[in-house]
């Protein structure tokens, strides 16, 4: 395997580089990739460094893995296909499918798809396991993805990204009634006893969602949250937070549904921005998702 390229995003910083490498290779263990960094196999920034240095925002990570064969394989999974040029594609991602693979699943991501579409028409800078992937939605997230053809653009829509020219628009129904529309500026870091969860924190980097409201119910309220930051789990985070978890996230609180649907109901649905390469705006809009419209019925119901 040749050489691989990181740089790493605004969501994955502060966190040790051994941990950030097992995410990027899940084929080969944490103490594989400890003893590959002892063994100067991985450079930040054209500098060795020790298994617990704390990666930040835009280091250059070179990691030179070619002991480990690692593979993706290309698989025929439709995918719909909101756009696409000869720099990038916007894509509309399924809820229930993971953007990239990890090392309990290796096939059935958005990145399988994408190689089957695209083949070798995808940014490498991310490394194999993250072809294409410019940013990520989790799983049980649906909804648009920028998915970049070159290097170059993968660059640029990173850098527009970081410096918040990507306009990002979600819809969330959330447990309880709220009563105006608000902007939440708490920073958000990573649980220290959980790995998995992410809350807010004094010591977290300032992360800002504005939510405004659609439709009002007495337990329920349906939003249009404009992403200001790109948290992990931001929208969810703050939601929560506030008391008000988005409907079906048991991660972070909201617990048993009465409606049968296994993903939280949460869509990114709008993006805008410039083009990178062209001075032209891009605006892409998705209609609401099965899971919002199943949700949006059963809260309609109970009210008439």
């Amino acid at each position: 395997m040749s050489k691989q390229i990181f740089k790493v995003d605004e969501s994955e910083s502060e966190i040790r580089i051994d941990t950030y490498l097992s995410s990027m290779f899940s084929d080969i263990s944490r103490t594989k990739i400890q003893e590959l960094i002892k063994q100067k196999q991985v450079l930040v920034n054209d500098k060795t460094c020790k298994p617990s240095y704390i990666i930040h925002t835009d280091d250059d990570i070179v990691c030179d893995f070619s002991s480990a064969e690692i593979s993706i394989e290309p698989e025929n999974i439709p995918i719909e296909i909101v756009y696409e040029d000869d720099y990038f594609a916007v894509v509309n991602k399924p809820s229930g499918m993971l953007t990239h693979p990890t090392s309990k699943e290796k096939s059935g991501t958005l990145v399988n798809a994408l190689l089957y579409k695209f083949g070798e028409d995808l940014s490498s800078i991310n490394g194999i396991y993250r072809r294409g992937i410019v940013h990520r939605l989790d799983r049980n997230t649906s909804g648009l993805l920028i998915v970049a053809k070159t290097n170059d653009a993968h660059e640029k829509f990173a850098k527009m990204i970081k410096d918040r020219n990507v306009e990002k628009h979600y819809r969330a129904i959330v447990k309880g009634r709220m009563d105006q529309n608000i902007v939440i500026n708490e920073p958000i870091a990573r649980s220290k006893t959980n790995p998995n969860k992410m809350c807010v924190s004094p010591d977290g980097k300032q992360s800002v969602t504005e939510i405004s409201i659609i439709e009002q119910f007495d337990e329920a309220t349906y939003l249009d949250i404009n992403l200001k930051t790109g948290r992990t789990h931001q929208i969810r985070v703050h939601l929560s937070h506030i008391g008000h978890p988005v409907f079906n996230d048991t991660l972070y609180g909201f617990g048993k549904m009465k409606i049968k649907t296994e993903e939280q109901v949460l869509q990114s649905y709008k993006l805008k921005f410039i083009h990178p390469f062209f001075n032209k705006i891009c605006e892409f809009e998705i209609p609401a998702d099965e899971k919002i419209d199943k949700v949006l019925l059963y809260l309609k119901e109970r009210r008439i």
